[in-house]
């Protein structure tokens, strides 16, 4: 349906249009020049070595942890309250997702505590979601998991640009990654980056990406190899052209983007808090958010299926993040896990309603969204 208030939308303008017909015009469309130009910008920007721009956010994860030797046997911890690539990423790998419990109904973030208490033998990563955009506590991952060689990936698809502690979120871990999903802060439609402080990673990940390839068909087109060896089983992660330059012109927007979205999310604070029945997360928070989400809490699902049908009825889209991966029915199947076993990550999976958020929305529909939450709550 037509949304009268969509949940994202897309800030694009002649940058874009002007970028992509750059690159038509260039005859060269698979990875070259602007994707270089790509990754050394977004390396510097967030202040790291290295960057490998790919097709996904889900490829930068499944990348990520067969770089760092993920494998058969192996246990990553993940929270449940996730999108499902999180998760996936490990299964592609043969290695057992273990699911852990949030920190609270406050903080959405992976809890410390719970991490300590999963690590077993076979731990070999940890996959923190910076949930929202919000940063997690990396301090205490770090306490829960020193002294026993377990690789950080952290799985930064709603924070570009976010920071704790003046670093960029995506540089403390042995891998950050990163979508350009057409929801996202910043968006090449279909893409992702991984950045890595380790050039050992950094290198394996160039190879994985395109095969498992020593040369790629930039390096052969510019006179620079005329051959090339496979020395690992890889993948066709690539991406074009075309998603860099227009991920290039969104990283020059994301400071301002990023600016206008922390407003809106202040303003929506400032509504919300007086409307009964509803519970707003993350007014505390560490560090600089990206201002991905606005999540609020309602007091159970049938009010939140009322709520997102009424606002619906108006024109206005909500969505739900995230129903918790352990109960969907694949994983289910899989591993049967209790009710109950999650009971932070169920609560708040059960409540939670994500109301629209995006650069380019205006006050007024903030105040619009707001008013229609509090009519619906008023209704029986």
């Amino acid at each position: 349906m037509p949304w009268t208030i969509p949940l994202s939308d897309l800030n694009f303008g002649p940058e874009e249009q002007q970028a992509v017909y750059n690159v038509l015009a260039s005859k060269w469309l698979s990875m070259g020049e602007v994707t270089d130009t790509f990754e050394r910008h977004f390396a510097a920007f967030l202040g790291v070595p290295y960057a490998v721009a790919v097709s996904s956010g889900t490829a930068a994860l499944h990348l990520a942890l067969a770089a760092l030797g993920v494998g058969v046997g192996d246990e990553v911890i993940v929270p449940s309250l996730t999108f499902v690539a999180s998760a996936n990423a490990v299964l592609y790998m043969g290695a057992t997702p273990v699911f852990v419990d949030i920190t609270s109904s406050n903080d959405f973030s992976i809890a410390p505590q719970a991490i300590a208490q999963a690590i077993t033998p076979a731990t070999k990563a940890v996959m923190v979601v910076h949930y929202g955009g919000y940063p997690a506590d990396m301090a205490a991952i770090a306490t829960a998991i020193a002294g026993r060689n377990i690789a950080v990936v952290e799985d930064a698809a709603h924070a570009p640009g976010a920071q704790l502690d003046g670093r960029s979120l995506g540089s403390f871990g042995d891998a950050g990654c990163f979508s350009f999903f057409a929801n996202k802060n910043m968006t090449t439609g279909e893409g992702g980056m991984l950045i890595t402080s380790r050039q050992d990673v950094y290198e394996r990940v160039r190879r994985l990406r395109s095969h498992g390839m020593t040369t790629v068909t930039w390096d052969r087109h510019r006179g620079h190899a005329s051959s090339y060896d496979v020395v690992d089983l890889g993948f066709n992660y690539r991406t074009s052209e075309i998603n860099a330059a227009l991920g290039l012109t969104q990283l020059r927007k994301l400071p301002a983007n990023t600016q206008r979205r922390r407003a809106l999310t202040e303003q929506y604070h400032r509504l919300l808090r007086d409307i009964p029945g509803v519970a707003i997360p993350f007014q505390a928070h560490r560090g600089t958010s990206a201002y991905h989400l606005l999540p609020v809490l309602l007091e159970n699902a049938a009010v939140r299926t009322h709520v997102m049908q009424h606002l619906a009825s108006r024109g206005i889209q909500t969505s739900i993040h995230y129903p918790p991966i352990h109960q969907f029915s694949f994983y289910q199947k899989l591993y049967q896990i209790s009710p109950g076993s999650l009971p932070k990550t169920e609560a708040v999976g059960s409540r939670q309603m994500t109301l629209p958020l995006y650069a380019d929305m205006t006050e007024d529909q903030v105040d619009c969204v707001c008013t229609c939450v509090a009519d619906a709550l008023q209704k029986p």
